[in-house]
C-alpha cells in the first residue's frame, strides 16, 4: 500500500477513534447529558466501555493480519489504536478522580485562575483518602487500576525511539502485557457491574476468542519449527 494511502487511512482511524470522545463532548453541551439520571455513571461507562473496545481492536489487528499477506498494513494502525485505548481508559480514571471522588475541579480552576496553582494539590489531599479507601475496599477499581498501568506502560514505549533503546525483544515482551491488561479489564468489568447483569459478556467473547487465535498460532508454529528442522537435516 503507498505511503499516501496509509496517511489517508490513519487520518480516517484518527477520525474514527476520536468520534465517540466528539460525540460524548456534544452530548454534553448540548444539555443532554443532565438529563440522564446519573451524568456520572453515564460517563463513567461510556468511557470505559470505548476503552475495552478500542483494546480489543489492537488485539486483533495481529491475528486479522495472519490471514492474508495483503492486508499487513494493518499492522501500522495497532499502536494507533492502542493509544487510544490508553486515552478512553485514562478518561474511566479521570472521571472517577474528577467526579465521583468528590474533587472540586471548578474550585481548583477557578483558584488557578486568581494565581493559586496550589489548590490542586490542597484539592487532592482531601479526597485522596476517600481514594484510597476505595481502592483498599473495592476489588474492581484495584484490578481497573492495574489494567491501567499496564496500558501506561505501554503508551510510555510506544515512540519508535524507546522501542529501539529497549531492545526489540525486551520492548515485545512487555507489549505482551497488553493481553494481561485485557482480562485486567474484562474482569474490571465484570465486578463492576450488579450480580446478575451480563453486559460483559461481548467484551469477554471476544477477548477469549483472541486469546485462543494467539494459543492457536503460537502451538502451530512450535509445531512447524520440529518439522522444519527435520526437512533441513534431510536435505
Amino acid at each position: 500500500m503507498s505511503k499516501r494511502n496509509i496517511i489517508l487511512l490513519k487520518t480516517l482511524a484518527h477520525l474514527l477513534c476520536l468520534a465517540p470522545f466528539a460525540w460524548l463532548i456534544r452530548f454534553y453541551t448540548s444539555g443532554a447529558l443532565a438529563l440522564d439520571p446519573d451524568p456520572v455513571a453515564y460517563i463513567t461507562h461510556f468511557t470505559g466501555d470505548w476503552a475495552l473496545w478500542m483494546l480489543l481492536a489492537s488485539l486483533a489487528i495481529t491475528p486479522l493480519r495472519r490471514l492474508s499477506p495483503r492486508i499487513n498494513w494493518l499492522i501500522r494502525f495497532r499502536r494507533l489504536i492502542g493509544l487510544y485505548a490508553f486515552f478512553y481508559a485514562s478518561l474511566h480514571l479521570a472521571t472517577y478522580i474528577f467526579l465521583f471522588s468528590g474533587y472540586d475541579l471548578p474550585s481548583v480552576l477557578i483558584s488557578i485562575r486568581q494565581g493559586h496553582p496550589g489548590a490542586i494539590s490542597d484539592e487532592w489531599k482531601v479526597v485522596w483518602p476517600t481514594i484510597w479507601d476505595d481502592i483498599r475496599k473495592r476489588r474492581f477499581i484495584q484490578v481497573g487500576f492495574f489494567a491501567w498501568l499496564i496500558l501506561l506502560a505501554l503508551a510510555a514505549t510506544s515512540p519508535a525511539a524507546i522501542m529501539r533503546a529497549m531492545g526489540g525483544k525486551n520492548w515485545q515482551r512487555l507489549h505482551r502485557l497488553v493481553y494481561i491488561a485485557g482480562v485486567a479489564a474484562v474482569i474490571h468489568y465484570w465486578w463492576l457491574v450488579k450480580t446478575g447483569v451480563r453486559t460483559p459478556r461481548k467484551v469477554t467473547a471476544v477477548l477469549v476468542i483472541l486469546f485462543l487465535a494467539r494459543v492457536g498460532y503460537t502451538a502451530s508454529k512450535r509445531l512447524n519449527k520440529p518439522r522444519s528442522a527435520l526437512q533441513t537435516t534431510r536435505s
